[in-house]
């Protein structure tokens, strides 16, 4: 069966799911998982580093739990979009459960998501190959 015909099987049961624009280009899709995850890693890393580097020195060193108070839940929600964001990588990309592993728990320990987000993009880049380089040149 052919990739039209199927379509057109799908597209009688279920009307208007399978049309040929709605086919999404992996290469496409994969770019901008890496996109939303590279920019909920930078979000939780910021955040989960002012937690515990500003909040927490702040509430048990001067008594103000203020930065606790509204920095904390906001990574807490914040993370859940990562983890999201990591596993809809990690499934496009093909991780090992390993590599899943260590993306998920970079939202654990502060500055860990800076690190494991620079190799996952270094690997993701280097998989990629030349072609994904802005100019079209090997990089040095």
């Amino acid at each position: 069966m052919s990739a039209d015909s199927a379509r057109r099987v799908v597209s009688r049961i279920a009307p208007g799911y399978a049309r040929p624009g709605d086919v999404e280009d992996p290469a496409r899709g994969l770019a901008s998982a890496l996109l939303r995850y590279r920019v909920m890693a930078y979000v939780v890393g910021v955040g989960l580093a002012t937690l515990v580097f500003v909040g927490v020195p702040l509430q048990y060193g001067a008594g103000i739990p203020q930065v606790d108070a509204i920095v904390g839940p906001i990574h807490g929600f914040l993370y859940i979009v990562y983890l999201l964001a990591a596993v809809d990588l990690a499934r496009r990309a093909r991780f090992t459960l390993l590599q899943m592993a260590a993306m998920i728990g970079a939202g654990f320990v502060p500055l860990l998501a800076f690190v494991i987000e620079h190799r996952v993009t270094r690997r993701l880049r280097q998989d990629a190959g030349p072609a994904s380089s802005p100019s079209g040149a090997t990089p040095a």
